[in-house]
């Protein structure tokens, strides 16, 4: 992968029939020859209007090759429909900072986190919609979680899940991702559903060793609409 270069993927042929194309800042984070070929995928989804989605997915111990994230990826993210990260995503990526927010605090506080939201929107004209996954920390084994959406008018708040005993919170964010996708394709015209589906299918994730979300959609329903007990269904 670290390897590839621009016009070793047909993306014309790659792309035929889809209806969304969705990368994560890991790729143009690990070689140039990377950030390049995203460069260039984005660039053919838009010319065939197929929906973009980033995340933003800040890693710093991956970019080695001499750019920064926010020599890289403003530029990708102007191509984008879609944006979802936390906020040290999007301060280290695009140089956008959360105002009057301590993330350290323990506390969300999603109107706080809102103006990254809105600072994004302003900037990057093609994009309709922002997501921010929220996490305060109250100990390693227990954090809080849960999400906004702004469209450039609304701000949606999902509920927060207090995840105590966390088996392994690595992939959350990826979960969190797959069911927006999955919420913006099948909830169409419900936002709050988008954003609750993909914050109660993280928080599922919470609960599952690796880095896949071995749920269900009932399963992610059941969550969403109150049922918290684990009570096991017979």
């Amino acid at each position: 992968m670290s390897e590839i270069r621009p016009g070793m993927i047909d993306w014309d042929k790659v792309l035929d029939g889809c209806g969304w194309f969705h990368w994560t800042g890991i790729t143009p984070a690990i070689s140039q020859g990377a950030a390049d070929v995203c460069a260039e995928a984005i660039q053919a989804a838009n010319t065939l209007k197929i929906t973009v989605s980033a995340d933003l997915n800040y890693r710093k111990n991956l970019w080695k090759y001499g750019k920064t994230a926010r020599e890289v990826m403003p530029a990708l993210v102007e191509g984008c429909d879609i944006i979802c990260g936390n906020e040290e995503d999007a301060e280290m990526s695009l140089g956008i900072k959360p105002e009057g927010i301590d993330v350290r605090n323990g506390h969300l506080e999603s109107g706080a986190y809102a103006s990254v939201s809105k600072q994004i929107i302003k900037r990057f004209t093609k994009c309709r919609k922002v997501l921010t996954t929220l996490r305060s920390s109250v100990s390693a084994s227990h954090n809080n979680w849960s999400g906004i959406l702004f469209d450039g008018a609304a701000l949606l708040t999902a509920r927060t899940y207090p995840i105590t005993h966390i088996v392994d919170r690595i992939g959350a964010g990826d979960a969190f991702s797959a069911a927006m996708i999955y919420g913006f394709l099948h909830f169409a015209g419900d936002d709050q559903k988008t954003l609750d589906f993909a914050v109660a299918a993280s928080c599922l994730k919470h609960s599952i060793p690796g880095d896949y979300n071995r749920v269900t959609v009932p399963e992610v329903m059941k969550l969403m609409e109150g049922d918290g007990s684990g009570r096991v269904s017979r």
